[in-house]
């Protein structure tokens, strides 16, 4: 049987992130994907417009609607906007969850309120398998800032005390290679890639935790999920498209 994962995050009209790159990454990888939204945005490459959080109920009934006929074997989240969404789904305990928590978007427009910040990291992080945060969102959820790899482990270590299992820290934000920290079971694996210079990195993070998710629901263990997620954005980013007139998206035809 095809394997499956789940997407619970926003919408986004230009096709690059949220959902829509989780669903184009989810088939790259083999994998049958379903999705539920949380909110809808108006935006493209160079701007966002607006942002529409859904009610938690009707968000709730999408994701019920799906496990209760094709139940995912993983499932990721992507911007989630409201405290009450991010309770609600603490409460469903979703199965080999990885959480990709959005903060803010590409052109700097702020997905996720201060309360919902604190829900995310009190009730929704000790359900994750996995949690990929960038440097800015792992400053947040740690409480520390992060200008090297040594703060990204100390951050790391910091965010697993939360609850979840596993932690991976993005270093795209950082200067010099893009260096990945993962931390599990107290253990950390450095993923590094020479750093590619390009505007066109838009739906990078969404695209990254998509394909680890992908991977999981095939059953992979963790490390080699982060192993090829990380060379498959690496090329994605390399090969962009070149669409749009701002910041672009990665090519989701790289090879997986």
């Amino acid at each position: 049987m095809i394997p499956v994962a789940m997407t619970i995050a926003g919408s986004d009209p230009s096709g690059g992130a949220g959902i829509q790159a989780d669903l184009k990454t989810f088939h790259q990888f083999g994998v049958y994907g379903e999705a539920a939204i949380t909110l809808i945005t108006v935006q493209n490459t160079r701007t966002v417009g607006r942002v529409e959080t859904l009610d938690p109920a009707l968000v709730k009934e999408q994701i019920e609607a799906v496990l209760s006929d094709i139940p995912p074997a993983a499932v990721k989240t992507g911007a989630l906007g409201s405290e009450r969404i991010i309770r609600m789904l603490a409460a469903m305990r979703l199965p080999t969850l990885v959480i990709d928590p959005v903060m803010i978007s590409k052109h700097g427009v702020a997905l996720m309120l201060e309360e919902a910040r604190h829900a995310m990291a009190v009730k929704l992080l000790p359900n994750a398998r996995l949690v990929t945060p960038n440097v800015p969102e792992a400053a947040v959820l740690s409480g520390i800032e992060i200008e090297s790899v040594r703060d990204m482990r100390e951050a790391a270590a910091r965010i697993a005390a939360l609850g979840a299992q596993a932690v991976l820290i993005k270093g795209g934000h950082l200067a010099g290679d893009a260096v990945d920290v993962l931390f599990e079971d107290g253990e950390f694996t450095e993923f590094s890639s020479a750093r590619i210079q390009t505007p066109n990195t838009h739906g990078t993070g969404c695209s990254y935790s998509a394909a680890i998710t992908a991977l999981l629901a095939r059953g992979h263990p963790l490390p080699h999920c982060v192993a090829v997620a990380k060379n498959w954005i690496t090329e994605a980013i390399r090969t962009n498209p070149g669409l749009g007139g701002g910041a672009g998206p990665v090519n989701h035809f790289a090879r997986a």
